[in-house]
């Protein structure tokens, strides 16, 4: 294999990781990630802005966490690494702040785990959302999140590779239910809604890789935060969540075709 890369990896289909790594400007993806790409790029010229925008609300968000007091996140389809992760983010305001990495793709977690290499402070799973019960379980062997305190659950732009077959809502609800008073949810998603139809077109190639894409409506996305507390403005389109500066809002913050929300897990009452 190319780098020294596992084996497991399969190089005749593309993998959705790597295709947002390369929208992203990333190193760490093939030939057959950067025909699907530019195929979709063709259809929908703002792709790589709608990648970005993604993870410039992942950032916000964790930089809200951060000054809430939360100093432990884990990231739950990581992707493949690229400038301005969480653990740099986090590890930028508080050095102690710890990060475990999961993602389904063996190229995300191969090259997570030789970037994250000496920092003691991280750890990286290769799993399967769909398997929460496990993620928690390797996340409570690793010892770098302690469960007993608030933390950071991050699934940035990864529930929407999960169909309604596999029952999502249950998914979310098992790891809202191992988290501590006073954690936080972050949850970005694809949308059909206010979407044109080429950008709709484009989601339906993702079927070509692993991961297919399950577009949702707010009302769904919403409904992944359970009984927890949706932090303003609410589940809104990514922009417009907690932006840096109004002049980081276009007119059409829709075009980004996705919808990006925080809750947070306040003690019950009695």
């Amino acid at each position: 294999m190319p780098d020294g890369l596992p084996t497991e990896i399969d190089l005749t289909r593309p993998s959705a990781a790597r295709v947002y790594d390369y929208f992203l400007g990333g190193a760490h993806n093939f030939e057959i990630d950067r025909q699907l790409a530019e195929q979709i790029a063709s259809m929908t010229p703002n792709l790589a802005a709608t990648m970005r925008s993604g993870r410039e609300f992942l950032r916000r968000a964790v930089r809200v966490l951060l000054d809430a007091g939360i100093d432990q996140f884990l990231d739950i389809g990581s992707g493949i690494p690229t400038v301005g992760n969480v653990h740099e983010v986090a590890q930028g305001v508080n050095p102690k702040a710890r990060v475990v990495y999961v993602d389904i793709d063996p190229v995300a977690v191969a090259h997570s785990r030789e970037l994250l290499a000496g920092n003691e402070l991280t750890g990286v799973i290769h799993a399967d959302l769909r398997e929460p019960e496990r993620i928690l379980a390797e996340t409570r062997r690793l010892g770098l999140i302690d469960f007993s305190r608030p933390m950071g659950i991050l699934l940035a732009g990864v529930v929407h590779f999960i169909p309604d077959a596999d029952r999502p809502e249950a998914i979310l609800a098992t790891l809202r239910d191992a988290a501590a008073p006073g954690s936080f949810l972050v949850v970005s998603h694809s949308t059909f809604e206010d979407q044109p139809q080429e950008m709709l077109d484009a989601q339906r190639l993702s079927a070509r890789t692993a991961t297919e894409i399950t577009l949702r409506s707010r009302a769904q996305v919403t409904g992944f935060f359970g009984d927890w507390t949706v932090l303003e403005p609410g589940v809104v389109h990514m922009p417009l969540w907690r932006p840096d500066s109004p002049s980081d809002v276009d007119e059409h913050p829709e075009r980004f075709g996705a919808f990006g929300g925080v809750a947070r897990y306040d003690q019950p009452a009695g």
